[in-house]
C-alpha cells in the first residue's frame, strides 16, 4: 500500500515527506493505522547522526494507533484493537531474555540497529522501489506501521490515543528509571537533570513514590511551570546558577565559613539529557551512598570526565538504563492504567499537536530549546 511518511535520507538534513510503499504484514506482524506520534529528542539525535543508524529510513519511535490487519500466527491482537507501538521487542529466547532482562535482548538490539524487523527484513520501499530502514521497529512518522506482534501492546480503548502514544517511549523510560532502576522510596531525595518528556516522567514517578525533595534542573527556565505541575518541589535554572551547590544545600548540606559546602547531595540523581556537561554536574550532586541513573542517550563519540577518587569510599553508584528496564508485556499495560486513572496528568504533558508537513519546524524548535512538554503529530 502507498502512504505518506517522513524519510531521513541524510544526517543533518531536513526530512523529506514522501509517498512510500508499505508491504503487508507477514507472520507474527500487524498492520496499524497511526493515530498519534510523539517527537522525542532521540528522533532529533537520529536526524543529527548522534546515534548511528542506516539511512534512508522512515523515522519515529513513539506512536499509537488502531490495528487494521493481522498476519499469520497472530493470536493476541485483532482488527480494531487500540495499541501502543514499542521499540523494545524482546525475542524471548536469548540469554538476556531467559534471565528476565528482555530490555537488553541481544537479538532485538542486533536487529533494530540494522533498520530491520525481526527476521532481518524490511516492509518499506520508496517510490523508486529502494528499500527503506525501519526506525527501531516502529517508523511512526507514517500513516501506517507494520509492527511485530510483540511490539504492539493492546490498551483499553478508553485511553485517548493522543495520550497513549507517550506510553511507547517517554513514560516507561522515565517511570522505569524510578521504579525499576533506582527503586526510589518515600522520603528519598531526588534530582533530575533534563525536564523534557522523559524527565517529566521521572518527576512524576518520584512524586508517586513519595520522594522529597524533588529537584528539577534544566537550562531552560521556561520549563519550571510544567515541572512543578508534575511534582518538582524545587527548580534550578542551570543557565543562571550552578546546580551542584544548590542541590547540596537543598539536601542537607551546610555552607562553611570558607564558602565550601559540607554534606548534602541527593539520594538519587537522574541524568536525562544525555549531555556530558549535565552528566558531570549530576555526578557531583550525588550524596553519600547515592546513585546516579544515566537515562539520556549521549552522542556516539561523546565522553564525560568524572573524578572517581571518592566514588568507592563514599559508596556511590553509577548505573545505566535503557527503556527504564521495563518488561513490556507486563509493565506497559500497568502504565496505561495509570494514564486511564488520571494519576499521571498525561494531558498536561502534551502541549502541542502538529501535522507531518510541519515536522522539520518541530525539529528546529527542539534544536532551539523551544519545546516544553511533548509535541505530537496528529494523523487524520
Amino acid at each position: 500500500m502507498k502512504m505518506k511518511a517522513a524519510v531521513l535520507r541524510e544526517y543533518k538534513q531536513p526530512l523529506t515527506i514522501e509517498e512510500v510503499e508499505l508491504d503487508p504484514p507477514q507472520a507474527n506482524e500487524v498492520l496499524v493505522k497511526t493515530a498519534y506520534t510523539g517527537f522525542c529528542h532521540t528522533d532529533l539525535s537520529f536526524m543529527e547522526g548522534g546515534v548511528p543508524f542506516p539511512v534512508p529510513a522512515v523515522i519515529g519511535h513513539e506512536a499509537a494507533g488502531v490495528v487494521q490487519e493481522v498476519g499469520p500466527g497472530v493470536t493476541t491482537l485483532k482488527k480494531g484493537d487500540h495499541v501502543v507501538a514499542t521499540w523494545m521487542v524482546p525475542c524471548g529466547n536469548c540469554p538476556e531474555c531467559a534471565s528476565g532482562r528482555g530490555y537488553t535482548c541481544r537479538t532485538g538490539h542486533g536487529t533494530y540497529i540494522h533498520g530491520k524487523l525481526p527476521g532481518m527484513t524490511s516492509r518499506l520501499k520508496d517510490a523508486d522501489g529502494n528499500e527503506l530502514s525501519h526506525h527501531i521497529f516502529v517508523s511512526g512518522f507514517a500513516e501506517y506501521m507494520v509492527l511485530p506482534e510483540k511490539g504492539a501492546i493492546k490498551i483499553n480503548k478508553d485511553i485517548p490515543l493522543k495520550e497513549a502514544c507517550i506510553i511507547g517511549c517517554a513514560m516507561p523510560t522515565g517511570f522505569g528509571a524510578v521504579y525499576n532502576v533506582a527503586n526510589v522510596k518515600p522520603g528519598d531525595s531526588v534530582a533530575i537533570w533534563g525536564l523534557g518528556g522523559v524527565g517529566l516522567h521521572v518527576v512524576s514517578g518520584a512524586r508517586l513514590r513519595g520522594a522529597y525533595p524533588i529537584i528539577g534542573v534544566d537550562i531552560e527556565g521556561s520549563k519550571e511551570e510544567i515541572a512543578r505541575q508534575f511534582g518538582v518541589t524545587h527548580f534550578i535554572d542551570s543557565s543562571k546558577e550552578d546546580p551542584v551547590p544548590a542541590v547540596q544545600l537543598l539536601t542537607g548540606g551546610e555552607r562553611m565559613p570558607d564558602g565550601t559546602i559540607m554534606g548534602g547531595g541527593a539520594d538519587f540523581v537522574f541524568e536525562v539529557s544525555g549531555n556530558n556537561g549535565a552528566q558531570a554536574q549530576a555526578y557531583w550532586a550525588i550524596g553519600l551512598a547515592g546513585k546516579m541513573v544515566l537515562v539520556g542517550i549521549s552522542e556516539a563519540d561523546s565522553t564525560t570526565e568524572l573524578g572517581l577518587t571518592w566514588l568507592p569510599p563514599q559508596c556511590k553508584t553509577i548505573e545505566g538504563t535503557l527503556y527504564g528496564n521495563v518488561q513490556i508485556q507486563k509493565e506497559l499495560p500497568i502504565l496505561a492504567d495509570l494514564v486511564l486513572r488520571g494519576d499521571h496528568q498525561m494531558d498536561k504533558l502534551i502541549t502541542k499537536t502538529f501535522k507531518l508537513e510541519e515536522i522539520n519546524d518541530v525539529a528546529d524548535a527542539m534544536r532551539k530549546h523551544q519545546i516544553v512538554g511533548r509535541w505530537v503529530c496528529e494523523w487524520d
